[in-house]
C-alpha cells in the first residue's frame, strides 16, 4: 500500500527541544548556564520522557506542560543552576519558542506539494504544540495536530497511534511514522505503522520488539520514503 500520511512526534523530531537553554545560555549575564546549558538540556529532556512513562504506567495523566515543568526542575538542581526563579520563568517561556531543524519547513513542503497528509502526534498539550508550530512557522503545511491530552495517556500506548486511522480513515500501512526517539519509532513499528527513526546523535537502536523501518540522520531525505 502506498504512503498516504506522514505523521511526526514534535519534540525533537522538528522542534529542537535543546534549544531553549542554548538560547538562554547565549544572553548576557547567563555566565553558570553557558557552561552547563547541554547537560541541563539533557536532563530536561530525559527526565521529561521519563515522567510521562512512568504516568503512563502508573495512570497518573497530567498535562504535559506539568511534566515538562517537572524534568525542568529536576534537571536545574542536578545541574546545581536551582534557586534562581528568573531562569526558570526563561528556559520554560523559550520552551513555548523552540526552533524547527532548519529542514523541517522545505521537507514539508514537500511532501504537501506531493499530495500527503502532513500531521503532528505528540505527548504536548494542544496549547504548547500551538505555539511551537506558530513559531516555527510551519503550520501551512499540516493538516493536523493530534495530541495525546484527548485520550489522556502518552505515547507509546497503542490508543495514541489510533488517533492517526481516526482522523485521516487510513490504514496502518499506508503511515509514514517519523519520531526522534527510539522507543517512538520502535513502538510505533510493532503497532504496525512504517516508521522512520531521526537519530541525530547516532545512537544504538533500542532492543524493543518493534524496531524502525528506517534510520535518518535528519529530515531532509524523508520525501524520497514515500516514493518507494
Amino acid at each position: 500500500m502506498a504512503i498516504t500520511t506522514c505523521i511526526f512526534d514534535a519534540y525533537g523530531t522538528l522542534f529542537d527541544v535543546a534549544s531553549a537553554a542554548r538560547r538562554a545560555a547565549a544572553e548576557p549575564g547567563r555566565t553558570a548556564l553557558a557552561e552547563r546549558w547541554p547537560q541541563l538540556a539533557e536532563h530536561w529532556r530525559l527526565k521529561q520522557l521519563q515522567y510521562s512513562w512512568l504516568r503512563a504506567v502508573t495512570g497518573d495523566y497530567t498535562d504535559f506542560w506539568q511534566v515538562t515543568q517537572d524534568g525542568l526542575d529536576w534537571a536545574l538542581e542536578a545541574t546545581d543552576l536551582g534557586g534562581d526563579p528568573e531562569l526558570r520563568e526563561r528556559l520554560l517561556a523559550l520552551y513555548w519558542e523552540l526552533q524547527a531543524y532548519k529542514e523541517v519547513p522545505e521537507m514539508l513542503a514537500a511532501l504537501k506539494a506531493a499530495g500527503l497528509n502532513n500531521a503532528i502526534l505528540s505527548n504536548g498539550s494542544p496549547d504548547m504544540l500551538d505555539g511551537a508550530v506558530q513559531s516555527a512557522g510551519i503550520a501551512a503545511h499540516l493538516d493536523d495536530v493530534l495530541s495525546v491530552a484527548d485520550v489522556g495517556i502518552f505515547k507509546p500506548a497503542a490508543v495514541v497511534y489510533d488517533m492517526v486511522g481516526k482522523r485521516f480513515s487510513c490504514t496502518k500501512d499506508e503511515v509514514l511514522f517519523v519520531s526522534s526517539n527510539g522507543w517512538d519509532a520502535g513502538s510505533a513499528a510493532g503497532y504496525g505503522f512504517t516508521t522512520a527513526w531521526v537519530n541525530r546523535a547516532d545512537d544504538p537502536v533500542d532492543r524493543l520488539p518493534g524496531r524502525p523501518h528506517h534510520i535518518l540522520s535528519d529530515l531532509t531525505t524523508l520525501p524520497e520514503l514515500t516514493r518507494t
